[in-house]
């Protein structure tokens, strides 16, 4: 009988345990605010050299030649009075087409130690959770698992943020896993997405800042 009941209460800790496990995780992943409270404002344009260099300065916008194009764009919002500051924003461009992102995107902000380019897991969860995100993030070939690419990680108090990206012209030498948004597009082709992050790297939403 006494090992009835120790296997009955034993049973019963370990199910508590587990739906504490699952009431943490479900706490962790709530966002503090919608995306719809930061008010953002954008701006996006394909432009010439000296425009984005006079916009990006001091940073250097990577150099472009015959056939590249550069899309310039801007981001700014408004926190929440009440909203914490140790989560961040990812600002992604991609390729509506084809989900691929820029080789390297250029950016500054009043806060320059608050943004810097890169990629790293958010991108992957994020299309993982949302249907019109699947094909970006990571791509399985070859037995193993790539990312190809740039985006931007931005601190909640880096408004406002420029950005720009030089596009050239597809390689047709590149493996599919290394394939970058290329020239020529439109604005038409190119899906700006903002990525709310909190301080442990979950992915809190992701908000479409172009139609």
């Amino acid at each position: 009988m006494r090992g009835r009941r120790g296997l009955i209460v034993g049973v019963v800790v370990l199910l508590a345990g587990v739906a504490a496990i699952a009431g943490w995780r479900w706490w962790h992943a709530q966002a503090p605010y919608p995306p719809e409270a930061l008010g953002t404002r954008t701006t996006l344009e394909l432009v010439d050299p000296a425009t984005a260099a006079a916009a990006l300065r001091p940073v250097n916008v990577e150099v472009s030649g015959k056939g590249d194009q550069i899309l310039l764009g801007t981001v700014s919002w408004t926190l929440p009075p009440s909203a914490p500051t140790d989560g961040s924003f990812r600002l992604v461009l991609l390729d509506r087409r084809t989900k691929a992102l820029p080789g390297f995107v250029s950016v500054t902000s009043p806060r320059p130690e608050s943004v810097g380019s890169g990629s790293d897991g958010t991108l992957d969860a994020a299309a993982d959770r949302y249907d019109w995100l699947t094909g970006a993030g990571k791509v399985q070939a070859d037995g193993s698992t790539w990312r190809t690419g740039d985006y931007l990680t931005v601190a909640t108090d880096a408004s406002p943020v420029t950005f720009a990206a030089v596009l050239h012209p597809a390689d047709p030498r590149a493996r599919p896993q290394e394939a970058v948004m290329s020239a020529p597009v439109t604005l038409d082709d190119v899906l700006l997405v903002l990525i709310g992050v909190g301080p442990d790297g979950q992915v809190y939403w992701a908000q479409r800042l172009s139609p």
